[in-house]
């Protein structure tokens, strides 16, 4: 069986002589960032954060994707956050990369290293510190939470990678697996982070066109990607970001498991008004 890793961002700046030659591309229905363009230049800062910088991924834009922000985040030795989210609304999850963390809510403490999955409800008291004396990495992904009167909201849970089992798809062979950290049928969830592996040669053969959005972050292996009409070479590092509708399809073109972590916002009804907003 193939080793899991998990792509952890260099970060530096490429040297005066490389030529500019870049993947990176941004349309009206999907955006490209390489790994290699998440360098020091585009890093951002948070309030009540210490030691910590972060690669925002992304970010709700006006009539492209409104739904979540996603950022890579590096804290490093001693740093950390007893006030890390100022919106209530928020509720978040965070998937662990590289390096470890304390992270303390309810009363209780939990360590936190590569393949850690966190999630965090909205109006959680929650802190996170990096007591090792090296640098951790982890996704953070945010979409204020849709509550549903009649429906309580979600708890916080922990778990990992490797505890939660791939479900294969139908008629697959199994190439083409999904591990989810939570059940599809749990309507609490407006939203779910999951691991989508393909084997080597495992495809999705069709042009995926619905209503979710999606970040897609490589975390292993490389895969080409088709987006809107265009084929994309991907690899660890990059991520993907699509508006609802865009199509999509993939195959796994390396020699090890290709896999990425995906969001997409589910189980709630379509606004009729925009953003949600009453008349």
């Amino acid at each position: 069986m193939a080793k899991t890793t998990y792509h952890v961002p260099r970060g530096g700046l490429p040297p005066q002589s490389k030529r500019l030659a870049d993947r990176a591309i941004f349309t009206e229905s999907f955006a490209f960032i390489p790994g290699d363009v998440q360098t020091d230049i585009v890093t951002s800062f948070l309030p009540f954060w210490q030691e910590t910088r972060l690669w925002v991924l992304a970010r709700p834009l006006s009539g492209f994707a409104e739904t979540f922000s996603h950022y890579l985040m590096e804290v490093g030795a001693g740093g950390g956050s007893q006030q890390p989210e100022n919106d209530p609304a928020a509720q978040s999850v965070l998937f662990f990369v590289g390096g470890s963390a304390t992270i303390s809510f309810g009363g209780k403490q939990a360590e936190l290293a590569p393949g850690s999955y966190v999630y965090l409800p909205a109006g959680l008291d929650w802190q996170l510190e990096n007591t090792s004396s090296s640098p951790c990495h982890f996704h953070w992904i945010r979409k204020r939470y849709q509550p549903v009167e009649g429906i309580d909201p979600p708890d916080a849970f922990i778990t990992t990678d490797a505890e939660t089992t791939p479900i294969e798809m139908p008629d697959t062979d199994g190439v083409w697996a999904t591990s989810r950290f939570v059940d599809p049928s749990d309507l609490r969830h407006d939203m779910h982070i999951n691991i989508v592996t393909f084997q080597p040669g495992g495809k999705i053969p069709f042009a995926e066109t619905h209503v979710m959005e999606h970040g897609l972050y490589v975390l292993q292996g490389r895969g080409v990607y088709y987006l809107n009409g265009r084929w994309i070479e991907v690899e660890p590092g990059d991520y993907m970001w699509l508006r609802a509708f865009c199509p999509q399809a993939c195959y796994a073109a390396g020699k090890e498991p290709f896999r990425y972590l995906l969001y997409k916002d589910v189980n709630r009804h379509m606004p009729l008004t925009p953003f949600g907003n009453s008349l």
